[in-house]
C-alpha cells in the first residue's frame, strides 16, 4: 500500500476536534461542504503535506473552523524522517500552508 493510499484511508477516520477558538465539524457537514466545493479533496491536502514533508507519517488529523477568521483548517500532526513531531495547518479551501511548527 502506498503512502498516499494509507493517508487517504486515514482521512476516513478523521478526528474532528473543537477548541475555544474553533467549531467542531461533523461528518455530515464535511460531506456537504465537499459537495458544495467549499473544501478541497483530502487527497489534495495530503499531496501538499507530502510536498513539504516527504516520507513523513501522519499521526492525527483534525478539521476545524477557525471562527475568528472564518477559515476551515486541517491540523495534521506528523512524524518526520528526522523523528520530529510537527503540526502542519493547511487551509482546507485553498491548500495554503498556514502554519508548520515543531511540537514539544
Amino acid at each position: 500500500m502506498t503512502k498516499l493510499s494509507s493517508s487517504i484511508i486515514l482521512a476516513a477516520t478523521l478526528v474532528f476536534a473543537a477548541s475555544t477558538f474553533a467549531r467542531e465539524i461533523g461528518h455530515n457537514e464535511v460531506r456537504e461542504l465537499r459537495r458544495k466545493g467549499e473544501l478541497l479533496a483530502f487527497e489534495h491536502i495530503i499531496l501538499v503535506l507530502f510536498e513539504r514533508h516527504p516520507e513523513s507519517q501522519v499521526i492525527e488529523v483534525e478539521l476545524e473552523l477557525k471562527e475568528a477568521r472564518g477559515v476551515f483548517v486541517y491540523e495534521i500532526e506528523i512524524l518526520t524522517t528526522e523523528n520530529q513531531i510537527r503540526e502542519v495547518e493547511i487551509d482546507a479551501r485553498t491548500g495554503e500552508v498556514l502554519g508548520d511548527k515543531l511540537e514539544d
